[in-house]
């Protein structure tokens, strides 16, 4: 990578940290235009589930993007899933890569939404947190990134927002918030199946009717 070298800050000693705090960590390790989903995936270490989900699940929100990051969500979650400390991105996946200025935006005073998510949260034990919790997250996030590479009308937003709340615990260990976020995934989740269904259904009694 171009550029002089820098000490990479110690981020797996500073759980604490505020999320903005360490994006902006990490976009001042990495001084070129662009970052990979890799060198954040080494400089997060086990907080990179956490982040790079949060940072895949963004987009999402968007009409048309969520097929796009819906895939590389699926993987992580698997990985996840699976007991996974720390991410092992496919090659196609550790290539793609967010405008470090986007990051530092993400992090900075224009991401005011960010700032007032992260007065409620805060490390705090309990089971979701736990290598158990971990686990029932990366599922979850199977089945939302399931749900968001299926195309259905409006069943991108309930399961992105809820992933998006969910990664947020993560990221901080805050046990309380991932179980807010679980919820909110899994029933957003329902949702968009009991869309998908109906459509199928719909879709088939049509051309049942059809024949």
């Amino acid at each position: 990578m171009d550029g002089p070298t820098q000490t990479a800050p110690d981020l797996h000693d500073e759980h604490l940290a505020p999320i903005s705090r360490i994006v902006a960590e990490v976009a001042a390790q990495f001084p070129g235009a662009r970052i990979t989903l890799g060198e954040m995936a080494e400089a997060f270490g086990d907080r990179a589930f956490g982040l790079l989900i949060l940072l895949l699940c963004l987009p999402s929100l968007l009409p048309g993007m969520a097929s796009v990051f819906g895939i590389p969500m699926l993987i992580l979650g698997v990985q996840m899933g699976m007991g996974r400390r720390v991410p092992k991105l496919p090659r196609f996946i550790a290539r793609q890569s967010i405008k470090r200025e986007d990051l530092l935006r993400l992090a900075g005073s224009s991401s005011s939404w960010m700032k007032r998510i992260e007065r409620f949260v805060k490390p705090r034990e309990g089971f979701f947190v736990s290598a158990t919790g971990d686990r029932l997250v990366g599922w979850l996030t199977v089945f939302a990134a399931v749900m968001l590479i299926l195309p259905g009308p409006g069943t991108n937003g309930p399961p992105a927002f809820g992933t998006i709340i969910m990664s947020l615990g993560v990221v901080e260990a805050d046990s309380r918030v991932v179980g807010v976020g679980a919820l909110v995934t899994l029933l957003g989740c329902i949702f968009a199946t009991c869309v998908v269904g109906a459509l199928i259904w719909m879709g088939i009694s049509a051309l049942g009717w059809i024949l």
